[in-house]
């Protein structure tokens, strides 16, 4: 069974949403427009910002449910353990997608839906840095990077700080491990920003 929902986390995780509507909106391959990424932000910028939204929320419940099912199968993981691991899997579909030689979007929208559903308050804090992030700068790759590097930091303090708060190291370890993914992901816009020739989203 656990095997069966880590393949089912993956291939779930893997669907191009955002080439998918590219496809279906417009008739064209969005790996050959904007920043030729498959993600959101690309989404919006080349078909419509209402396209690009549906495909953040379509990435999203890519990773938000394999975290729910986690707790209707049979595993010999703690609950824990068994979201963390669907969740990540789903996540690494998205970004190393079957379905297109593996080469995915950039994780983010995926990770929002998982961390939305695994560490809720957190993710509400790092949402907030994304956008103060991204009023002062107008790079969504920078707030990206910045809120996904925040989110660590926030779970340390929260569940220090906020009573009845149980720190776990796995979900600490994970968030770091993320945000090293999504890094690794952002390299060619880590890149252009240090060049300053980074695309704005307008």
């Amino acid at each position: 069974m656990i095997l069966a929902m880590v393949l089912f986390s993956y291939l779930l995780g893997g669907i191009p949403v955002g080439f998918l509507l590219a496809k279906q909106v417009r008739g064209i391959d969005i790996r050959e427009h904007g920043s030729r990424n498959i993600g959101a932000t690309n989404v919006g910028r080349v078909i419509g910002w209402k396209y690009g939204i549906i495909a953040l929320f379509l990435d999203a419940l890519k990773g938000a449910i394999p975290v729910v099912l986690a707790s209707y199968i049979e595993s010999p993981y703690s609950l824990t353990t068994t979201e963390i691991l669907l969740g990540s899997v789903a996540i690494l579909g998205h970004t190393f997608t079957p379905f297109l030689h593996f080469k995915g979007g950039k994780g983010v929208a995926t990770a929002l839906g998982v961390y939305m559903t695994l560490v809720p308050i957190v993710t509400v804090c790092a949402v907030v840095i994304f956008f103060i992030v991204y009023k002062i700068s107008g790079f969504v790759s920078l707030g990206s990077i910045l809120a996904t590097l925040s989110m660590p930091l926030w779970y340390f303090g929260t569940t220090k700080f906020i009573p009845d708060s149980e720190y776990q190291p796995i979900i600490f370890f994970v968030l770091v491990a993320t945000f090293f993914l999504i890094s690794y992901s952002h390299r060619e816009n880590i890149k252009r920003l240090v060049l300053g020739k980074e695309l704005r989203a307008t």
